[in-house]
């Protein structure tokens, strides 16, 4: 079977579950071609696992100061250049396209009849047993045509349709948590101003900060350590951080729950799915929200201890062996399994 897998790259929640799945796909010897769409290709970073990748501009949104600017997001929309990179993507030579809400690759196998299977946390809002705190029905219409699918599955921290699977986390906690210095907190807020960050957290120097930013530069301010983009570097400080602070992305907050970390959410203002996961998760009691940058929420969200881990999966082998089957249709068993080992549930499947 000849997979293409198409990845959103807006954020870099799908790139962190694509790397996942590549990295499964490489080991069980089955060849798969990448198309990424949704930044600039020279904004992209650690993409070994892509091999010889493509990348078009495809849609996206723009933030300014952590807000959604709709106007300028619909000004930025360049359609005619959107379907000329579909009607220029041949994925005739493929069986299946796999996607991660990625509109090229979805609508090129739309009109070329490929079968589309969707598997995103975008998905799992088709199905009206998730929580919908901010989704609006013209919210679903735009998940089904944004990027089109045969099959969607959900990408989910609780089972509550049988068509949501957990997210696949590449780590043990167990054995790869290191011991979590007290003082140490995480920070990624991609879409705020960095000047805007340094100034919530430069009246609390008792704790040292490490933020992650795309216009940072490797450089200390005192208490404050900011880092520019680096996979591998965020792992780390990751992995023995007290806590984290963060947008409202599906997968960064999959991480941090399996690692028990805890978490102070500031959800993209006008971003529905970010407002969701944030109130989804203070509902479940694994996170803090703020509404803005506020330090009187740091400074109680300081005074908190850590949460309990999930236990979400790390080797996607199943799903991958699901996909290769074609019995896409077939979805309960896939379900059962996936959720079978992971723990704190307090819904079960629809």
């Amino acid at each position: 079977m000849k997979i293409l897998y198409g990845v959103q790259g807006t954020g870099n929640g799908h790139t962190t579950r694509a790397r996942v799945m590549a990295n499964c796909f490489r080991n069980m010897g089955i060849s798969v071609d990448y198309f990424f769409s949704g930044r600039p290709s020279e904004n992209y970073f650690d993409m070994h696992d892509f091999g010889d990748y493509r990348s078009c501009r495809g849609l996206s949104f723009v933030t300014e100061r952590g807000q959604l600017n709709r106007l300028k997001t619909f000004q930025s929309l360049k359609f005619g250049e959107f379907i000329r990179d579909v009607r220029k993507l041949d994925v005739s030579g493929y069986d299946l396209i796999f996607n991660d809400f990625e509109p090229v690759s979805a609508w090129a196998g739309k009109l070329a009849k490929v079968p589309v299977i969707a598997m995103s946390h975008q998905a799992s809002y088709l199905y009206d047993a998730v929580p919908q705190f901010a989704v609006q029905p013209w919210h679903k219409a735009l998940i089904r045509y944004f990027a089109p699918a045969d099959i969607h599955l959900g990408v989910h921290w609780q089972p509550f349709d049988k068509h949501i699977i957990p997210p696949f986390i590449p780590y043990e906690a167990e054995q790869e948590q290191c011991a979590s210095i007290i003082n140490k907190v995480l920070v990624y807020l991609p879409f705020e101003a960095l000047d805007s960050i340094i100034e919530l957290l430069k009246d609390f120097p008792d704790k040292e900060f490490y933020c992650y930013h795309p216009d940072a530069d490797n450089a200390s301010l005192q208490h404050i350590h900011l880092r520019k983009p680096s996979r591998s570097g965020f792992i780390q400080d990751l992995r023995n951080t007290s806590g984290v602070i963060a947008n409202a992305g599906f997968e960064l907050s999959s991480e941090a729950l399996k690692l028990g970390k805890k978490l102070l959410l500031k959800p993209l203002d006008g971003q529905f799915e970010q407002q969701n996961n944030a109130q989804t998760l203070a509902e479940l009691g694994h996170a803090q929200v703020m509404n803005y940058l506020n330090a009187g929420a740091l400074e109680e969200w300081l005074q908190t201890d850590a949460k309990a881990s999930f236990y979400f999966p790390s080797d996607p082998s199943l799903l991958v062996n699901w996909l290769m089957g074609g019995q896409w249709h077939n979805i309960d068993l896939l379900h059962n399994q996936l959720w079978s080992g992971v723990n704190n549930l307090y819904v079960k499947a629809a």
